[in-house]
């Protein structure tokens, strides 16, 4: 059987900050500057996900049933929600990076696609010029 893959984006918007909780204020401000502020700052955030396997009836996975997920893990999970604050894993030492963000997107997506169906790729990206990514291992 041939296998084939499927390519989703979504966008959404949240704030978010860097800085290590292990660390002292001075030392976040050397490293990380203005975007350790625990303000935040605001990136509309691109998520591509990949997905491969064998293509039955002409589709590796049902559409709606991946755009489902996405809306439930990505746009309910994240959208309008300051990272930091609003999503427990990101409230400790694990920082929202894009590949931080990636590899949690990747963590909640691939338990519940279908057993058959591989998941290649989580890409987010906060603009044109930084993104991070997170396969399989």
């Amino acid at each position: 059987m041939r296998r084939a893959r499927l390519t989703r984006r979504v966008t959404f918007f949240a704030l978010h900050h860097l800085s290590r909780p292990d660390w002292s204020a001075e030392e976040n401000r050397a490293v990380f500057g203005p975007l350790c502020d625990p303000a935040g700052h605001g990136h509309d955030y691109t998520v591509t996900v990949t997905v491969s396997g064998p293509m039955q009836h002409n589709m590796v996975m049902d559409l709606g049933t991946l755009d489902r997920l996405l809306e439930t893990i990505v746009l309910r999970g994240l959208r309008g929600r300051h990272l930091n604050r609003d999503v427990p894993e990101f409230a400790g030492e694990r920082l929202p990076t894009c590949e931080g963000i990636a590899a949690w997107i990747y963590e909640r997506l691939l338990p519940q696609l279908p057993v058959e169906v591989n998941l290649d790729l989580v890409r987010v990206s906060e603009d044109e010029s930084l993104s991070g990514e997170v396969g399989p291992p």
